[in-house]
């Protein structure tokens, strides 16, 4: 309408756009929430193209009105007097009449309200928003009627509406509200008896269905009606008590950044039509100081419009400092006494203060924050009976009944982004101090981790001290850790104490494995690790840890792995420390080291059987080694604990455990080599060498210097690869250690052949061959034959090459050989068919040597592979096929950041599209 005009804007769809837009006046709805309540799950292919069409005839048709629809930043944004929208208008007229001192102006108000109700709302659209909005319009409509009836009775109106309750009562006879008016309209009019009857019948029913009797609001009434109360006929009108509206919600957090999926999860739990109303918020991934209360409050403001009748907020202190949790019996006194109830009337008992509580909120749009819960207990009491009325409640638990009775939504509180957590700690201080230390800046948010509360101690800090740089601010807390997130007097700004109020609840055995849990090396850890670490039986540790989880100190990651915030970590480090011994504190840690030795010792024999095994002590009491079935579960195995091995392995580097040290060494050697980890495996075997020296095996050194001379020969450090191998060889002859010397002699052919000299590095390869010949080690001697066949194909001397590999191809099928020696020496016979012009043979060799490396997750040698497979592809003439392998074999050197490689490829490449390739054949395939 335009000055009592009406408007044409379009047909029914377009029409729905404009009723979203006008529902959320003056705010920003983005595209896609437009879509969804505008089409629901009909939504044409092509939506946001047909949206910007409707808005863009709605600006149209609307221009002469004032109203405009304008795009900003996230989504169009209708702007208008709210009072110029009937839905809008009816709100602000309800609120206002709640809010007047009078009935007769409670009433005026009201009747305006409801005079602007014209059929049915949102009548042309059927999607689950607007079925959502309709419902909640309906109820709405309801406690309006409710209200005016109230009004009507104080000021004497009582047989205008009499007859509308008489109706009213047939359609909804449980409804005690509606009784009580009918029930005083009715003895007001002169008909005690048809109120008592009233009661009577409301009463029989309700003990009948629902197994309770009426609320005491009800059967004060009742009692008052019986003895005649004359201050029933002479209600004090103009004196009367005014409606309450609370508004207790605290100050919302500024400046509050991110949380933007968060946000939308608690707008979606609200918008669904017949979902529960009680919405948990609970910090998975940390305690106390990860922004819960701050994600609540923030919500709540943004949203006080949807609760016109008021919000009610209390801290229910499930973790404080100065006092226990507050009791349910208080907190709902305290909500009773803000929705206007004379505290000096209400019952001691806690179940009927409940029930008058449910009783005032029913059909009013009301929203109810309990902040810091310490259990579901606490918070059942408080939970409104109305669907009109929405809850959040935060606690560092999980609060599993109030989720799973009450179909409570649990939203899961991660830490912040970088992006996030920079633009919090930026946001304190002036832009002049942040432009010229961004790396102080970074390093601050870094540090922090993205956990809110320590950057905002940080950030007070840093505005606090404005004369110290950022830099100086950052090596404190590099260096200080939590320390520098603790304060003296006021324990709620500090992040150690905050945190430490969550350990209050825990069992001594939960706090142990907590402490415990802090110093255990890696990033995370599994079950069985648990066990062994905390020497307790597998369902006491599962017990424990689950109790960790639901209190936000540890959380789940996939593939049952739990993890810890840094700071939390931090936390149950010191708790470690103080409340456990330092003997108990090292038992725990050898523990853990045999767990993993023990089980990285039986996974390398499924990637290496053929390899001597390594003799280990048997495990300290309380460990359990993890069972592996087969090579790909230990392949996984190494996988996925990679990190928490390295840790270890550098555990027991710093407590001198040089047994433990050169174990997980060997243990890991075939995994590393398999997956490509040089780096890894170059700082493993340096501390081996150092622990080999502690050994009483006089093998170990000489071992040790072979993996360190293979190692650096891999990295191209050729000069102490070979420096490495000669001490080794030296080492295995003196201690006159044949098998010993043949791997050494192996171990240099490679380093002569990153020199260029393929020529010694052929000599050395068969005084290898002739060592293991004569041990009787026929899969070490079928790959000192394919060493043999490489480096004479090297030289050109191809006969002799092809003879040796199939020998050793024989003896690797024979003795079933490791699956990556029967890939070299396909390799090999790849490069040998490729040099004398048998392309096709050729491509079939690097083909079957190529599925072995994946299928047994080699993948480090997968790219070699694919490019050695590229050149008789491309000699065939099979363009398309050399392109694709090698664009894949790029992609996995950049991926492995082997930089020289994969530009040679690019050559490679280059010279396919050009069509002129030069020779390019790599030797690390060998």
């Amino acid at each position: 309408m335009s000055d009592g005009i009406r408007l044409p804007v379009g047909h029914a769809r377009q029409k729905a756009v404009l009723a979203v837009l006008l529902t959320d006046v003056n705010q920003v709805v983005p595209p896609d929430r437009l879509v969804d309540r505008v089409w629901g799950e009909r939504a044409p292919a092509r939506a946001r193209s047909v949206l910007r069409t409707y808005v863009s005839n709605l600006r149209r048709a609307l221009h002469r009105t004032g109203i405009t629809v304008l795009w900003h930043d996230t989504g169009y944004r209708l702007g208008a007097d709210p009072d110029s929208v009937d839905l809008h208008r009816f709100h602000r007229l309800v609120a206002e009449a709640r809010d007047s001192r009078g009935p007769r102006d409670a009433l005026a108000l009201v009747d305006e309200a409801l005079a602007l109700w014209r059929g049915e709302p949102l009548a042309e659209l059927d999607t689950p928003w607007a079925r959502s909005v309709r419902e909640q319009l309906h109820r709405e409509h309801a406690a309006a009627r409710a209200d005016r009836v109230d009004w009507a009775l104080r000021c004497g109106r009582h047989g205008e509406v009499l007859p509308e309750l008489t109706a009213r009562v047939d359609e909804h006879p449980l409804d005690e509200r509606l009784t009580g008016q009918a029930m005083l309209a009715l003895y007001l009019s002169g008909h005690q008896a048809e109120a008592l009857e009233h009661y009577r019948r409301i009463r029989r029913q309700l003990v009948d269905e629902v197994g309770t009797d009426p609320a005491p609001a009800l059967q004060e009434l009742h009692q008052r009606i019986l003895a005649a109360d004359p201050a029933l006929a002479h209600p004090p009108v103009e004196t009367a008590r005014p409606v309450v509206v609370p508004r207790q919600l605290p100050a919302p957090p500024t400046p509050f950044i991110g949380r933007d999926d968060e946000l939308d999860l608690l707008d979606t739990a609200v918008d669904v039509p017949g979902s529960a109303t009680t919405v948990v918020l609970s910090a998975l991934a940390g305690a106390g100081g990860i922004g819960k209360t701050w994600l609540a409050l923030h919500w709540a403001h943004r949203n006080v419009d949807r609760f016109p009748d008021g919000q009610l907020f209390v801290d229910l202190r499930g973790y404080s400092h100065h006092s226990e949790p507050l009791s349910p019996a208080t907190a709902i006194r305290g909500f009773l006494t803000a929705l206007g109830v004379d505290p000096t009337s209400l019952s001691a008992d806690l179940d009927a203060q409940a029930a008058l509580y449910r009783s005032l909120l029913v059909g009013k749009r009301m929203l109810v924050v309990l902040d810091n819960a310490a259990t579901a207990e606490q918070v059942t009491p408080l939970l409104p009976g109305s669907p009109t009325c929405t809850v959040l409640v935060t606690s560092r638990t999980r609060l599993a009944s109030l989720i799973d009775r009450h179909g409570a939504v649990h939203v899961q509180l991660d830490v912040l982004a970088d992006t996030e957590a920079w633009q919090l700690l930026t946001g304190r201080l002036h832009r002049a101090r942040i432009a010229p230390q961004p790396e102080a800046v970074a390093e601050l948010v870094e540090l922090c981790g993205g956990y809110p509360l320590a950057l905002s101690i940080t950030a007070r800090k840093a505005a606090t001290r404005p004369g110290v740089a950022l830099a100086e601010i950052a090596a404190e807390l590099r260096e200080l850790g939590m320390e520098t997130l603790d304060h003296d007097t006021d324990p709620a700004a500090s992040l150690p104490a905050v945190l430490s109020w969550s350990l209050r609840r825990l069992t001594d055995v939960q706090r142990t494995v907590f402490g415990l849990l802090g110093i255990a090396p890696g990033p995370d850890t599994t079950v069985p690790a648990l066990v062994s670490l905390t020497g307790l039986p597998e369902a006491q540790t599962r017990r424990a840890l689950h109790a960790l989880e639901d209190a936000s100190l540890v959380h789940r990651r996939a593939h049952g792995r739990y993890a810890m915030h840094d700071l939390i970590r931090a936390c149950a480090a010191t708790t470690a420390h103080q409340d456990l011994t330092g003997q108990v504190r090292e038992e725990a840690l050898r523990r853990l080291l045999d767990f993993y030795t023990h089980t990285a010792c039986a996974a390398d024999r499924f990637l290496n059987p053929h390899r001597l095994p390594v003799h280990l002590a048997p495990t300290a009491p309380g460990v359990r080694p993890h069972r592996l079935p087969d090579a790909q579960a230990a392949l996984a195995w190494f996988d996925a604990e990679h990190a928490c091995l390295l840790a270890s392995h550098q555990t027991a580097v710093g407590h001198g455990w040089h047994a433990d040290v050169w174990n997980l060494t060997r243990a890991l050697d075939t995994f590393h080599s398999l997956r490509g980890h040089r780096h890894d495996r170059l700082v493993m075997w340096q501390a081996a060498a150092e622990a080999a020296t502690h050994l009483p095996d006089p093998t170990a050194l000489a071992h040790a210097h072979r993996a360190l001379g293979l190692v650096c020969a891999g990295l191209g450090r050729l000069e102490q690869a070979i420096a490495h191998l000669r001490l080794a060889l030296t080492e295995a002859e003196h201690h006159e250690d044949p098998t010993q010397q043949a791997h050494i002699h192996v171990a240099l052919t490679a380093a002569w052949e990153h020199l260029g000299d393929d020529r010694r590095a052929l000599d050395h390869a068969r005084r290898a061959l002739d060592l293991h010949r004569g041990l009787d080690q026929p899969v070490a001697e079928a790959e000192a034959l394919n060493v043999v066949g490489w480096y004479s194909a090297r030289l050109g001397d191809y006969d002799t090459a092809r003879v040796h590999c199939h020998a050793a191809l024989t003896l690797h099928r024979r003795h079933r050989g490791s699956p990556d020696g029967e890939a070299n020496t396909l390799d090999t016979l790849g490069f040998i068919a490729h040099r004398t012009g048998h392309h096709a043979q050729a491509v079939a060799h690097y083909a079957h040597a190529l599925a072995l490396y994946r299928d047994h997750g080699y993948t480090h040698q997968v790219p070699p592979a694919l490019d050695a497979l590229g050149h008789p592809h491309a000699a065939l003439g099979h363009h398309d096929q050399a392109r694709s392998v090698w664009r894949e074999a790029l992609e996995l050197y950049r991926e492995q950041g082997r930089d020289d490689d994969a530009e040679r490829i690019r050559r490679q490449l280059d010279g396919l599209a050009a069509g002129s390739l030069g020779p390019a054949k790599t030797t690390e395939s060998a």
